[in-house]
């Protein structure tokens, strides 16, 4: 019988795509990720390509089940029911099915580690015996290649389908993760930092007024290292790595890869040898079906998305010859080859033309089988196709999944960056924000204690120092987690008190409860702020006007901005430093706007020129001016 018979008569033997995360091409369409659907639709075409004999018809009564059994352990909709009794059940079934490969599948699949690996190269050893032919090597060979080939690539289209909708599902477990370890770090750096430098604060104000110019240096320094910091830096090093998306890569994926390129490479090698073919020819079609599949592996090979393999254009040219070319050779062997190109096609070319193309070499192969006066005829034709179009897909299939489980993965990793950064912003921008008013005030205290010659006076002062001490070490546990829940009441009644204690009279129009609930927060964020700024910046400041309303703060001062060198860099007049830029953000994020600067002639206190700051919502009904 000549070579397309023999061809048609040996089972399939198919190997298996690359792993890496390639990239079709530049083309915006190859970053659309498929859905599950279509990952599923892969799965079952080729689990029923696999499940046919060549040059039968209808399959074995026992392989119906089996089928089914493999479709319920292997799909995302149906894995649940994978486990004990199903792989019973398809071990009972295998030596009627002539599918024993499905069983090595599943024992990988569903067997614990340990045991799984041994178990599947018995499945594999006994599939060669068992497998229909004359019992010659290549017959022998054949079997357990089949099913070696099988159970790996079935194993491996699973495990990333499985791993691709693991990652997906999970993508915001990375972060959160991420964000609880960096909250600890913070927590630990804050507390060794500023949690040190208030315990010591407390301490001082505590041994009564000959501490208290200490207290005021370290309470200045502490200060100082809040508002000039522009974020929290964690003690240790992010390196962005992904312990569990590295734990669930899928590792044997390249080496069932390799493994089953080799199959398909010994045994053709076998066919080969085996059948009578004269000497020239036999090298000939070994040399084609070597470099076939080697360049099939090079077009798999891992690279960054949107890069193509080098050469692509060539490589690719001389695959697509040398699958076309034995269609015309005399003897024919194994047309299947033309799947190996069409894998390379789909992976290689952009998805608009890589389909149509994959497509058209089909067709090809199809008339030339046809056109054969010693070919297969149309029946044989028909089942030789489903051979290709199933090689095509279960090496597209393994390398595009690798791809999406790899591309996932990057995006888990860039999201979870992005939330740790937006947490350690975050936990500056409330270090800043909620502590850089409690140690402005523990100055002023400190000051007031030393100045003061009233040695009970001096003592109320030290005390007040201490309980602000103690208020802001609360404030500084609390930011690592969701940060310090501040409401406008108290804020407005310590902002008295502080004010006061300065000599500046305060006059709040409005009331806290005009607020609604969603700028509550923000206003009472933004009043310490503007208090804060009129102790350290309004030198000369002797009354504070603070305007409430639906959706508006404005908090406005009569003193005089400092001279540019007493100003911290970047707190010149509107300009603003962290405080203003992390107020900004605080009203951004609630559609509201931030202004801040030297008043209009006549907008400050009492006609003054003075300093306003004005954070207005959507919900400010009208701009109040004075």
């Amino acid at each position: 019988m000549n070579g397309w018979g023999r061809a048609f008569r040996r089972r399939r033997v198919i190997g298996s795509g690359g792993t890496g995360p390639e990239n079709t091409g530049p083309s915006s369409e190859d970053d659309a990720r498929p859905t599950p659907a279509v990952l599923s639709v892969i799965l079952v075409v080729v689990v029923l390509g696999f499940s046919f004999e060549p040059a039968v018809v209808l399959p074995r009564p026992a392989a119906v089940p089996m089928v089914l059994l493999q479709l319920a352990t292997c799909l995302p909709s149906t894995r649940r029911l994978r486990g004990a009794w199903t792989l019973a059940a398809q071990f009972l079934l295998a030596p009627w099915s002539g599918l024993p490969g499905f069983l090595g599948a599943s024992v990988l699949l569903v067997v614990e580690r340990r045991l799984r690996w041994p178990l599947f190269a018995v499945i594999v050893l006994a599939a060669g015996p068992l497998a229909p032919g004359d019992g010659s090597v290549h017959s022998v060979l054949n079997g357990m290649g089949n099913a070696l080939a099988h159970g790996l690539i079935i194993y491996a289209l699973t495990r990333l389908t499985d791993l691709y909708a693991e990652l997906r599902a999970t993508r915001g477990a990375l972060g959160q993760a991420r964000v609880t370890a960096e909250r600890e770090r913070a927590g630990r750096d804050l507390d060794a930092v500023l949690g040190a430098a208030l315990a010591q604060i407390a301490r001082l104000a505590g041994q009564g007024t000959r501490a208290a110019r200490d207290m005021v240096v370290v309470a200045r320094a502490a200060s100082e290292r809040v508002r000039a910091a522009p974020a929290v830096q964690s003690a240790e090093a992010d390196d962005g790595t992904d312990v569990s998306a590295r734990a669930m890569t899928p590792g044997p994926a390249w080496p069932i890869v390799v493994a089953t390129h080799l199959e398909y490479l010994i045994v053709g090698m076998a066919y080969l040898l085996g059948d009578g073919v004269p000497g020239g020819r036999i090298a000939g079609y070994a040399a084609v079906l070597v470099a076939v599949v080697g360049l099939q592996a090079y077009h798999s090979l891992p690279r960054p998305p949107g890069v193509r393999p080098p050469y692509a254009a060539w490589t690719l040219g001389l695959q697509l010859a040398l699958a076309l070319g034995v269609l015309a050779a005399p003897d024919g062997p194994y047309p299947q080859l033309v799947g190996f190109a069409a894998a390379s096609v789909l992976i290689v070319l952009p998805a608009r033309t890589g389909w149509p193309a994959a497509g058209a070499l089909t067709a090809v192969a199809a008339v030339a089988l046809l056109a054969r006066t010693d070919g297969p005829g149309a029946r044989g034709t028909a089942l030789l196709l489903l051979d290709i179009v199933v090689i095509a897909l279960v090496f597209y299939g393994l390398a595009l999944l690798t791809r999406l489980v790899q591309q996932v993965r990057e995006a888990r990793e860039a999201l979870a960056s992005l939330v740790v950064a937006r947490e350690r912003r975050r936990i500056a921008r409330d270090v800043h924000d909620l502590l850089g008013y409690g140690l402005s005030a523990i100055v002023l205290k400190g000051e007031l204690a030393v100045r003061d010659p009233d040695r009970e006076r001096a003592g109320r002062h030290l005390a007040d120092a201490a309980a602000l001490a103690e208020r802001a070490l609360a404030d500084l546990r609390a930011i690592p987690g969701e940060g310090a829940e501040l409401t406008l009441e108290e804020e407005l009644a310590s902002a008295r008190k502080v004010l006061a204690a300065a000599g500046i009279a305060v006059r709040v129009r409005g009331a806290a409860y005009s607020v609604d609930g969603v700028s509550q927060a923000l206003f009472a964020t933004v009043l310490r702020e503007a208090v804060t700024n009129v102790l350290r910046h309004a030198a000369g400041a002797g009354r504070c006007e603070v305007d409430l309303g639906p959706g508006l703060l404005r908090v406005a001062d009569d003193g005089r901005a400092l001279p540019a060198p007493q100003r911290r860099e970047g707190a010149g007049p509107g300009a603003g430093g962290n405080g203003l830029r992390n107020l900004r953000e605080r009203a951004a994020a609630l559609g509201g706007v931030l202004e801040a600067g030297p008043a209009p002639h006549g907008g400050g206190p009492g006609g003054t020129r003075g300093y306003v700051l004005t954070v207005r919502l959507e919900s400010a009904p009208v701009p109040l001016t004075g």
